[in-house]
């Protein structure tokens, strides 16, 4: 996979993208990330790329120039854009895993009041990370690309994100290690008999309280 992001500010994503799943999925070769400031791509004597509101309103608007002209250079037909925008489909697993299916991502991130409306017509999709306001789309495009990466083949095990929270629409089950006591708090009893149909359902009973009490409204789906 490819992933391309626009950004104004590349530099916000050196640390994310240089540890842990993110760079090792890199080194494997099982993705290329590639960052770009649109500024760039602005035909303005002073690399200005944004201005004022039509119709009056405080603070600065992306215009359209230097986002087209950069998607121009980069998409091809294998490509699917992404405008990261409040306005967008709240952001679900199901959505991360049928974009682990793609060849070609392009993120866009906004950045001040927003962008000319007109950038919405480049995208295939707008997507949201949840009902608040941030400065800019650069921390809902890391979002997307470490849950995005972790599910490409080879990156991790398979198991490991199959058995996750909100897969059938549950939180993931508890979990415990060595010791089997701490500080008075056991490890449960169905855990340690070594009978695997026992183990299991005692997990989907769990992921079902869990579920109950922390994100009643996913049971309702």
């Amino acid at each position: 996979m490819r992933i391309d992001i626009l950004s104004l500010f590349p530099h916000m994503f050196d640390a994310v993208f240089n540890e842990s799943i993110i760079k090792r999925a890199q080194d494997l070769g099982k993705v290329e990330i590639h960052i770009h400031d649109f500024r760039e791509y602005s035909k303005d004597p002073h690399k200005k790329v944004d201005d004022t509101p039509y119709g009056g309103g405080s603070g600065m608007v992306l215009t359209c120039q230097p986002i087209f002209d950069c998607i121009d250079s980069l998409k091809t037909d294998k490509s699917k854009i992404i405008l990261l925008t409040p306005a967008g489909v709240s952001y679900k697993q199901k959505i991360a895993y049928n974009l682990a299916q793609e060849e070609h991502l392009i993120l866009i991130c906004g950045h001040y009041e927003g962008f000319d409306e007109r950038i919405t017509s480049l995208a295939d999709m707008q997507l949201s990370i949840g009902d608040y306001v941030l400065t800019g789309g650069e921390i809902p495009a890391m979002i997307l690309v470490d849950s995005i990466t972790r599910l490409l083949p080879g990156v991790i095990l398979e198991d490991s994100h199959l058995n996750e929270s909100f897969n059938n629409n549950l939180l993931d089950y508890p979990s415990y290690t060595k010791p089997r006591i701490y500080k008075g708090m056991e490890v449960p009893e169905e855990l340690l008999s070594g009978n695997h149909k026992k183990i299991a359902e005692y997990r989907y009973q769990e992921s079902l309280k869990k579920t109950e009490k922390f994100r009643p409204d996913l049971l309702k789906k």
